[in-house]
């Protein structure tokens, strides 16, 4: 009797899938499959580049409740010396240069330590041959492993980038003494900051997939973006807006330039406005040089603030036409080339 009951119980027991008792269901996470493969590797730099942006974000947002009190209380007018100028670089002048040196550097940083190794660690430690072997093919691969870091790079600096800027918006007057240009806030606020992030992080993933090795890559990225900064602050950020000029007599007082108008040259010239460089008749008789030469004004040329925002937009366009170019070239290389 008790055989065939014990027998009857394995019967029912594999015959009645109500009677099997059921495992804990599987839970479905955010990231799956290979992005979560993907987060996987890169989890260290992904995180910290998440902490970074919290942590800014929080302390742009707690100063800017203390700063609007701030202009509350003593004002943002263009008199930028004096006691305002010294009160706000007092208490505000710090917190400032700490942004951004932040925003600045934190697109270099993205692009050497996840943007070079991303794809070159892969190769040098050999786990990109093992793509062959799986069912998953090549280009969904590359669309994950590009994709998601790319992602969190953008928004992360995004974010930054729009706090930041809320911060400075209300005291651009007083920040860097209002040269908004040459003093780092252009590439610290608006869509530079993405920019340049994602041109950055291309840049050295093509290196890194070009040198197949992880620590030359970097090394390469941190080359490339000091050669590009350099022709950038050289040869293209003052091109991107229209030069302002005002006249006014030679020995007359300098001009009352727009408020937040930055100031890139100084000339002199003649009555029908021929430009002579600023030292021009300086030395030895200057009254017959500048009789000889028709020299009767000064200029001054600017770039006034109005042109700021559409300047951001170029600059941060030619950046991302030439992220688009570069990615193109990675993602033909990856499918059609040998990892």
């Amino acid at each position: 009797m008790t055989r065939t009951s014990t027998a009857g119980a394995r019967a029912a027991d594999t015959t009645d899938p109500g009677s099997v008792p059921a495992g804990p269901a599987a839970r479905r996470t955010l990231l799956h499959g290979l992005p979560w493969l993907v987060w996987r590797r890169h989890r260290t730099a992904l995180r910290l580049l998440l902490l970074t942006t919290a942590v800014g974000c929080a302390v742009f947002a707690y100063q800017r409740a203390g700063l609007t009190d701030f202009l509350h209380t003593h004002g943002a007018g263009p008199a930028l010396g004096g006691a305002l100028g010294t009160d706000f670089q007092n208490a505000y002048g710090g917190l400032f240069r700490s942004g951004t040196q932040l925003m600045t550097y934190l697109p270099v940083l993205i692009g050497v330590f996840l943007g070079a190794p991303l794809i070159a660690a892969e190769q040098e430690h050999g786990t990109v041959k093992l793509i062959s072997t799986q069912s998953v093919s090549r280009g969904r691969w590359v669309a994950a492993t590009l994709g998601l870091p790319l992602a969190v790079a953008a928004l992360c600096t995004a974010l930054l980038s729009a706090v930041f800027t809320w911060l400075w918006t209300p005291a651009r007057l007083l920040v860097m003494d209002g040269d908004w240009l040459t003093s780092g806030i252009f590439e610290s606020t608006g869509p530079v900051p993405v920019a340049r992030t994602l041109f950055l992080t291309v840049c050295g993933i093509a290196l890194g997939m070009l040198l197949k090795r992880a620590v030359p890559a970097m090394a390469g990225t941190l080359v490339l973006t000091l050669v590009t900064s350099v022709l950038w602050s050289e040869k293209l950020r003052g091109r991107l807006g229209t030069l302002r000029s005002v006249s006014y007599p030679y020995d007359g007082n300098g001009p009352a330039l727009p408020p937040g108008a930055v100031r890139m040259d100084d000339w002199v010239s003649t009555a029908d406005g021929r430009l002579y460089g600023f030292g021009t008749c300086t030395t030895g008789d200057t009254a017959a040089c500048r009789a000889k030469l028709g020299i009767v004004n000064r200029v001054t040329q600017y770039i006034d603030y109005g042109q700021m925002a559409g300047m951001q937009w170029l600059g941060a366009g030619i950046l991302l036409a030439l992220t688009v170019l570069v990615l193109a070239c990675v993602v033909w290389r990856a499918h059609r080339r040998p990892l």
